[in-house]
């Protein structure tokens, strides 16, 4: 039981890591005709940069199934993958984009420090000379300066 709950946390931080490099090499990368348009907004509320979504679902789906018919590890894997897919949803969309007008006001300084970096990110238009790559774990300098702030 300790053991398929270590795989899973340890999946989930690994993730972070996969996620920073997927986007800065893959997503800034050869992939960016899918990118493109979450730093060049385009009319409608779907993106093609959506398509991550079912991207990083295809290791999740497939550690679940091979999983769950050998019983072994691969099933818990599956589900790190998942929880940090649920997390980067309601980061990224929620809380940083308000793709969903939900938790607007949800405001500290952890927050602020993810939506900054992500802000800094996200000036740059182009593929090129980008910053701030992750998601849960963004510069240090950006926590920094929210907590150096009185409120």
């Amino acid at each position: 039981m300790i053991q398929n709950i270590l795989v899973v946390l340890a999946t989930f931080i690994i993730m972070e890591l996969v996620a920073w490099l997927a986007h800065k090499f893959v997503m800034h990368g050869f992939l960016w005709y899918l990118h493109k348009d979450h730093h060049q907004k385009e009319p409608g509320f779907f993106e093609k940069n959506d398509a991550f979504f079912l991207i990083f679902a295809c290791p999740s789906s497939y550690c679940f199934i091979s999983g769950s018919i050998h019983n072994d590890f691969r099933f818990y894997i599956g589900l790190g993958i998942l929880l940090y897919g649920i997390c980067y949803f309601l980061v990224h969309d929620i809380i940083i984009h308000q793709r969903f007008k939900i938790w607007r006001d949800w405001d500290n300084k952890y927050v602020r420090a993810i939506r900054r970096g992500h802000k800094m990110h996200h000036k740059y238009l182009e593929k090129h000379d980008g910053e701030s790559f992750g998601m849960l774990l963004v510069p240090f300098k950006y926590f920094v300066e929210q907590y150096a702030k009185k409120n």
